[in-house]
């Protein structure tokens, strides 16, 4: 009965843990590039490529009927990039807007 309570409360972490790795990764996609660079932060193709890293660990990293299980020490070395994205990077980075565009009102309004 023990076991069963451990077992369902490690699941549980492993999804919240990999639900923050992919939505760390959706959220950080469409951010302007020149945001990153701006605040003196590691570039968005860097950023990118941590967190999906991440995101891959965290889902090997499920339980046997998802993922491989075993292997929760991933999942705590792959808590960390996203922790560190929603606590300073995304801050840091939310003025420069989202996309190429950089912020909002910029762009063409349907003129030449």
């Amino acid at each position: 009965m023990f076991t069963l309570a451990q077992l369902s409360i490690v699941f549980v972490l492993c999804v919240a843990v990999f639900a923050s790795q992919v939505w760390a990764f959706v959220d950080a996609a469409p951010r302007a590039a020149r945001g990153f660079t701006a605040e003196g932060k590691l570039t968005k193709t860097k950023w990118l490529l941590i967190l999906g890293v991440c995101a891959l660990f965290g889902f090997i990293s499920l339980p046997y009927p998802i993922g491989i299980g075993g292997l929760s020490f991933l999942v705590v070395i792959s808590a960390v990039p996203p922790i560190v994205y929603f606590v300073d990077v995304k801050p840091a980075i939310a003025p420069y807007g989202k996309g190429k565009g950089g912020s909002r009102g910029t762009g063409n309004r349907g003129g030449w």
